[in-house]
């Protein structure tokens, strides 16, 4: 008889691995901060009329840019870059050490976010404390790199949820359907990332925790 530790793992089919490996791509961390933002000046435009005045072409179409540039071309490149020159086996970073160089590069972006953000003063408090969750949940996550491999995925889905439910609880905005959507692209996020066998379900649920823990810390410092 097999022990819990012998049973063999699910298998899946190549159609179900094939739509894990597409939500896997669709629901990439380095989307989320962009995806926020849409959220944040569409439904709360008021508190953002500062980058709505300062816009080139189309509304907040200056504030995206630096958020796409921050959150997705700077560790896009960062990743490319290291693969090219062999410091990462694969820019899918399977292996704990491939995510070293990705994770302090993270580090450096997303803080220089949340100081700029914060020192022009435009931003109101709780995308400030939005930034400041990113930079925490990564911070935690290359410490505890050194044991464990996170779902950043789940990271980055687990910190959505955080910052939704403190608009919610700190600042009484009635954000319950977004809400129950994220909660539900974090399972998705999560279940798909152990049909690929990226990780495992303590992994995903770790990541969830710490993306969640820092936002919520973020805005209580912050918020």
């Amino acid at each position: 008889m097999m022990t819990f530790m012998e049973e063999q793992k699910p298998t899946f089919s190549p159609v179900t691995r094939a739509l894990a490996n597409v939500f896997s791509y669709v629901l990439h961390p380095l989307f989320i901060p962009l995806l926020v933002t849409f959220l944040s000046v569409t439904a709360l435009p008021e508190f953002f009329t500062s980058f709505r005045s300062n816009s080139f072409r189309w509304d907040y179409d200056v504030l995206f840019i630096r958020v796409a540039v921050a959150s997705v071309l700077f560790p896009m490149l960062v990743v490319s870059l290291s693969k090219a020159l062999g410091f990462v086996g694969s820019i899918t970073m399977k292996d704990q050490k491939d995510r070293i160089i990705p994770y302090v590069a993270s580090i450096i972006f997303y803080f220089w976010a949340f100081y700029t953000f914060k020192r022009e003063g435009a931003a109101p408090a709780f995308y400030n404390a939005f930034w400041l969750g990113v930079f925490i949940a990564v911070v935690i996550s290359f410490v505890a790199n050194s044991f464990v491999k996170i779902s950043m995925h789940t990271v980055g889905w687990g910190g959505v949820v955080g910052y939704l439910a403190c608009l919610m609880a700190g600042m009484g905005m009635n954000v319950a359907v977004p809400l129950a959507i994220a909660v539900v692209l974090a399972g998705v996020a999560g279940t798909a990332r152990l049909v690929l066998d990226a990780h495992t379900p303590a992994e995903v649920w770790t990541g969830f925790f710490v993306g969640l823990v820092a936002q919520v810390g973020a805005y209580l410092i912050l918020g």
